[in-house]
């Protein structure tokens, strides 16, 4: 069970950093991103809910539980928009390697509000990963951070956060596939009222967008989902927010190769501590797992 939530926190993690391939294309087509994220959050919804029918599972839930999902869907729309506003300010090998630093927001929120214990290579562990996301911002040589870029993408990073401590924390009766279905279907309702109130039009301009759409809310969304939901459910949510690390060595690999980004050292030495950081946070979890 241990190694199948670990495959499957870094399927969550390497799906997840293919989302430059479809969001910078569509941004330089000055395409509207309510809209994208609506078809997006929308498609994936009509995946998972088509594999509900299939499988015969119920849609139904009670009130408790939907107060959570749309709460959950909130988090999700926040977590996605803010990181989205962030690649004008950041490039997107970097803005997804900040996102990162929700394992560090997780680890601290489980700590203060949860009183988990968090042991020395843990703090160890956050330390390299926080280390290594301040390295990625420094512009050039010299202190110089962007200051906005980062804020936005750290707010980013808070609603993920919340996210994997609420569907760790809620104890809801729902199935992965369920609790997928419902987030994403909150999430597009979200992005779907932002869009109406801003009088945008829902039209889908060609073919190519249509496929870009519906392969991107499978790959990032769907996969990527799901992945983490039962993830979680095996091993916690702390180790799988650490192994989410691997989302910006998949983001920054894309950039560089496909968008041409700059692999400058910073790039290098900040990806290194955070893997560094992951590794060790793995081998932590694995050690208590063994004693326990």
């Amino acid at each position: 069970m241990k190694l199948k939530g670990y495959a499957l926190g870094i399927l969550s993690a390497v799906s997840y950093g293919l989302i430059p391939i479809f969001i910078l294309p569509i941004k330089q087509a000055h395409f509207s991103l309510d809209i994208t994220l609506f078809y997006r959050f929308f498609f994936s919804a009509l995946m998972v809910g088509g594999y509900l029918l299939y499988s015969k599972e119920s849609f139904k839930i009670n009130r408790k539980e939907a107060l959570i999902l749309a709460i959950l869907g909130v988090c999700y729309a926040l977590s996605s928009e803010f990181l989205f506003l962030g690649y004008d300010f950041l490039t997107a090998g970097i803005a997804s390697t900040v996102l990162f630093i929700y394992p560090v927001i997780v680890a601290l929120i489980m700590f203060f509000f949860y009183k988990e214990k968090l042991t020395r290579l843990s703090v160890v562990s956050l330390l390299l990963a926080f280390t290594g996301v301040i390295v990625l911002c420094l512009k050039g040589n010299g202190l110089e951070i962007n200051f906005t870029g980062l804020g936005i993408v750290m707010l980013s990073s808070l609603f993920y956060a919340l996210y994997m401590v609420i569907v760790n924390k809620s104890n809801m009766k729902v199935s992965g596939f369920k609790l997928t279905f419902y987030s994403m279907l909150f999430t597009s309702t979200f992005f779907m009222t932002k869009a109406v109130a801003a009088n945008e039009s829902f039209a889908i301009p060609s073919a190519e967008i249509f496929f870009n759409f519906l392969i991107f809310a499978f790959l990032t969304t769907v996969i990527s989902s799901l992945c983490l939901v039962y993830a979680i459910k095996y091993i916690g949510s702390t180790p799988v927010s650490i192994l989410g690390a691997l989302e910006p060595v998949v983001a920054v690999l894309i950039s560089v190769l496909m968008f041409h980004e700059k692999f400058t050292s910073n790039l290098l030495i900040g990806i290194t501590l955070i893997l560094m950081g992951v590794t060790l946070n793995v081998i932590t979890d694995r050690k208590n797992m063994n004693h326990a």
